[in-house]
């Protein structure tokens, strides 16, 4: 179990690198790179760069609202 705990963690600090590179490339980096140059290629529009995050972020609270509610349901009904 302690193995696949350690895959697990790997794999998320891997992703989460991954993911914090690539936005602060695209976000910070890449308006001052030429606009024709080739690595543009392999990156969205920067409107994306405020919408992702954007709707991630709503998405994120809606669900922890969601959660919180029905967690805050089951307890009045254990109560009464």
């Amino acid at each position: 179990m302690e193995l696949a705990d350690r895959a697990v963690g790997f794999l998320l600090s891997f992703i989460s690198t991954s993911i914090f590179t690539y936005y602060t490339f695209w976000v910070i980096i890449l308006p001052f790179v030429d606009s024709d140059h080739f690595i543009h290629k392999y990156f969205l529009p920067q409107e994306y760069a405020i919408l992702i995050p954007v709707f991630a972020g709503v998405t994120l609270l809606c669900f922890l609202s969601v959660f919180i509610g029905l967690v805050m349901l089951k307890s009045k009904k254990k109560k009464a």
